[in-house]
């Protein structure tokens, strides 16, 4: 049976593929782990129809697995074992605190006790899993842990969709924690260091915060580019697709209909202050700890000025995901200029992709 995990992978290292399905592209990402380190075999996306994927939940299956085979046609990747992810308000992540003890004692002590940690009303019917991050700072013989939890109902929404396109998912992971192991490859730890990661999907944008690497804050937001487009779209009456072209090209462009100047750092204003309020929302409850940097991903990280505005008004200095930089590719085959162009929305692949050894 498919189980949530956070971290741990495949006891027996055998290949698998990364699949990041949104709502409004699939991604697939294929890494290798060599003696030279981690490779790119391959690398494809697809556009998604709206509606095929609302608020995480599957409405088409049918499309959805169609497009899926399609993908992996066009990659020229051979059905097989995946891993994939679910975002948004169709998981649940909390941290919380337990006594010190082994991982069967804590599976069976969270079961009888889901209540106290997950907001369903019958836990028969979630699945869940856990992470045990450490010694617990200030709580002596206790420790911190991370649990995960989607209704199994969700989950099997998804194991049916991946089965009928001739896929076997083999962990269910979280964006927001596939981020991380993408993270943790790329770049530099350093201690103390503490990084937000924010992604901003079509529908959605993931924030964790890490601290050292590790995740100890974490916040979805249900506003996403979709939101910034449309705006664009009602305000100027042009095209989805001329909207979004606009909410690319530039901060500060005229109007297709002549009109006044079209700036989606303007249409962004509601995404920013759900962004601004979660990062204050961390910074009150974690003492004020100084924030290094703010790491952005997803497709719409590539609107005209959103980082510098972020930065800017976050006092946090912020920069695009460079979820390649570690990993070796093949320039015959991904040029430089391709791979800085696809990383913002490959990074959630990046890290499905790279789950292919034991760390525990």
């Amino acid at each position: 049976m498919l189980s949530l995990n956070l971290r741990n992978l495949f006891p027996d290292k055998k290949h698998s593929v990364g699949l990041d399905i949104g709502s409004s592209s699939l991604k697939l990402v294929e890494i290798l782990d060599s003696p030279e380190g981690y490779v790119l075999k391959s690398y494809s996306q697809l556009p998604l129809e709206r509606g095929v994927i609302e608020e995480g939940d599957i409405m088409n299956g049918d499309v959805l697995s169609g497009k899926i085979r399609q993908l992996f046609n066009t990659a020229g990747c051979t059905p097989q074992k995946v891993v994939v992810s679910l975002s948004g308000h169709k998981v649940i992540a909390r941290r919380a605190v337990f006594s010190t003890m082994e991982e069967e004692e804590l599976r069976q002590l969270i079961n009888d006790e889901a209540a106290n940690y997950l907001p369903f009303d019958d836990v028969k019917d979630v699945s869940f899993d856990f992470q045990i991050l450490g010694d617990s700072e200030g709580n002596p013989g206790h420790m911190d842990v991370m649990i995960v939890a989607a209704r199994k109902n969700v989950v099997q929404s998804y194991v049916d969709v991946l089965e009928k396109a001739g896929l076997a998912p083999v962990i269910m992971d979280v964006d927001s924690f596939a981020l991380e192991t993408m993270y943790e490859v790329n770049y530099d730890v350093q201690e103390g260091d503490i990084v937000v990661l924010v992604n901003i999907g079509a529908s959605m944008t993931n924030i964790n915060v890490l601290k050292e690497g590790c995740s100890i804050f974490t916040r979805d937001i249900s506003l996403g580019g979709d939101y910034i487009t449309e705006s664009i779209r009602d305000r100027f009456g042009v095209t989805l697709e001329e909207a979004e072209k606009l909410k690319i090209e530039s901060s500060r462009t005229d109007s297709p209909a002549g009109g006044p100047r079209v700036d989606p750092l303007e249409h962004a204003e509601p995404l920013f202050a759900e962004i601004e309020r979660s990062i204050d929302y961390f910074r009150s409850t974690h003492g004020g700890e100084y924030i290094k940097e703010i790491i952005l991903s997803g497709g719409s990280a590539k609107t005209a000025g959103i980082v510098d505005a972020l930065a800017q008004r976050l006092n946090v200095e912020a920069r695009i995901v460079r979820p390649f930089q570690s990993i070796v590719c093949d320039e015959k085959t991904f040029r430089l200029s391709y791979l800085e162009e696809i990383g913002p929305v490959a990074a959630v692949g990046v890290g499905l992709g790279l789950r292919i050894i034991d760390d525990r």
